[in-house]
């Protein structure tokens, strides 16, 4: 683990980028940038004009560590190119940005409220890979639809299972347990994640931190004690379908809490805009993300 970029996860100024859209968050993701689905054929075009999208991001002078302290990728990410560089090592070196890695391989069809993960084949051969591509971290997404207590038991189970696997690895494990923002129990589904979140902390191996990123709560501050938990290195929050103004309010209403945002950073972004319009839009985006992620 790189000494300096835990320094600066655990204490610097800004929010992680997810850039990390899969197969299937994919062809959404180009629609809203503005390439229609019928502009390309199969997953090779699809994954390479994803791709030019992330490049045009990351490149961009707006894309800095001055905003920025980390940025997760899709795993294909992690051996393409950025500027003559591998990803992770144009981002570290070039831009003082954090790398993470996504592991999921997505959700487990519906059952006690929640969607596990399906299950990480190949685990440590990825993390083997990781290490050698200079990833700092992982991040891996399970779904919380009810407060089932039954359910969100497993999710937590299944994520703290994993996230050690991949601390002892030597990389630094963000857990994404997220909470429907659209269910009608989300509140009463919260307080049952914040308990099982602490118990599982409790139980944690001597050495091992890790990191969550949680749907901004419903009460503002709720993840207080997680944010202050010495087994926490940070806490950070997704978007989970709020417009980015939406977003960055109820960001900033909760303190010590910093954004980890997709859809959200990537918001009014275009193929059709020339670089001038392009990097003013995204500067706008990053600095409203990151005011509302030093509150």
């Amino acid at each position: 683990m790189n000494a300096k970029q835990l320094e600066q996860m655990k204490h610097g100024l800004g929010f992680i980028a997810a850039l990390d859209q899969s197969g299937g968050s994919t062809p959404k993701a180009l629609k809203l940038y503005g390439i229609q689905p019928d502009a390309y054929e199969g997953d090779t075009q699809m994954f390479d004009l994803v791709h030019q999208m992330r490049t045009r991001i990351m490149t961009s002078p707006a894309f800095t560590s001055k905003h920025i302290l980390g940025a997760i990728l899709f795993e294909q990410t992690m051996d393409r190119m950025v500027d003559g560089q591998l990803t992770a090592d144009y981002l570290w070196e070039v831009k003082g940005v954090i790398p993470f890695l996504k592991v999921d391989k997505g959700l487990a069809p519906l059952e006690d409220g929640v969607q596990l993960m399906k299950p990480l084949a190949n685990l440590n051969d990825l993390l083997h890979r990781a290490n050698q591509r200079r990833i700092f971290g992982t991040k891996m997404r399970s779904f919380i639809q009810d407060a089932n207590p039954k359910g969100i038991k497993a999710v937590v189970a299944q994520q703290f299972e994993y996230a050690i696997q991949i601390a002892q690895a030597g990389l630094v494990p963000i857990i994404e347990p997220e909470v429907d923002i659209k269910s009608p129990e989300k509140a009463a589904a919260e307080t049952l994640l914040k308990q099982e979140l602490l118990d599982h902390l409790e139980q944690l191996p001597n050495g091992i931190q890790v990191m969550f990123k949680l749907t901004i709560p419903s009460l503002d501050n709720f993840y207080a004690d997680l944010v202050k938990h010495p087994k926490v290195i940070r806490m950070v929050a997704l978007s989970g379908g709020y417009s980015r103004d939406e977003a960055n309010r109820h960001l900033a209403r909760n303190h010590g809490l910093i954004a980890s945002f997709s859809r959200a950073l990537t918001e009014g972004l275009t193929a059709q805009q020339s670089d001038d319009a392009f990097n003013k839009v995204l500067l706008q985006a990053v600095t409203s993300i990151y005011e509302a992620s030093i509150t």
